[in-house]
């Protein structure tokens, strides 16, 4: 299976974000984009008014992380603004199941996140609902942060929970993702890589995403997203 990498655009520069793109729409798999509230975490950023602007700059998926309070209130905005899949958080979602069908109505493909100390329990009736599930490698809410090792324990546990599934669900990564530690996450059972220091903060970021590739041993990947 081919290691996605998924540019995070909270690292990018906002104020040239088409151009951000554009420097790694061919080497990329999917853009992962961030959606903060400042309530859920401390962070505030953007809303679907910036996806829909973006689903016009590019061809990639739109990877979008909903790191807010009652994400059910914004699916159908966030949807229609062109998200290719939407992920909500568990710690979110009293109703997680409701949340899952109401994405999945809206035409979009269905993630869900859990922060690194909330148990992978939290799943056990979900995992046949989802296309994506989302472990995050730091607490969410700021960008630059330094990967949590015991995360790589939580990966290889959720990684031989999803044996036998008919249907298995991408695993994505997403905290202090770099070329050092890739290549550990994905030997843990990541499949899609979200990195958005180590992509936007390098001088040159097309570069970072190639070292990445290298390090996973995937230097001639298959774009299957792009199919």
């Amino acid at each position: 299976m081919s290691i996605k990498i998924a540019p995070s655009l909270l690292s990018a520069d906002f104020a040239a974000l088409a151009d951000e793109v554009a420097k790694i729409e061919d080497l990329a798999d999917l853009l992962h984009f961030d959606v903060m509230d400042g309530h859920f975490v401390p962070n505030l950023t953007v809303g679907p008014v910036v996806v829909q602007a973006l689903r016009k700059r590019t061809r990639l998926p739109l990877d979008v992380h909903l790191m807010i309070e009652a994400p059910e209130r914004s699916i159908e905005a966030f949807a229609q603004a062109g998200s290719d899949a939407l992920t909500v958080h568990v710690e979110a979602c009293p109703h997680l199941h409701r949340v899952i069908q109401q994405i999945k109505e809206a035409g979009v493909r269905a993630g869900v996140a859990l922060n690194p100390a909330t148990p992978l329990s939290a799943l056990d009736w979900i995992l046949e609902e989802v296309d994506l599930i989302l472990v995050m490698s730091v607490n969410p809410g700021l960008g630059g942060q330094r990967f949590l090792p015991f995360v790589l324990r939580k990966i290889e546990a959720l990684s031989r929970r999803l044996e036998g599934l008919p249907q298995k669900p991408e695993i994505a990564v997403d905290g202090g993702i770099t070329v050092e530690n890739c290549r550990e996450v994905t030997e843990a059972g990541a499949t899609v890589l979200v990195a958005g220091s180590a992509i936007f903060g390098s001088p040159d970021p097309r570069a970072a995403i190639e070292r990445m590739r290298q390090a996973v041993g995937d230097v001639n990947p298959e774009n299957t997203s792009r199919n």
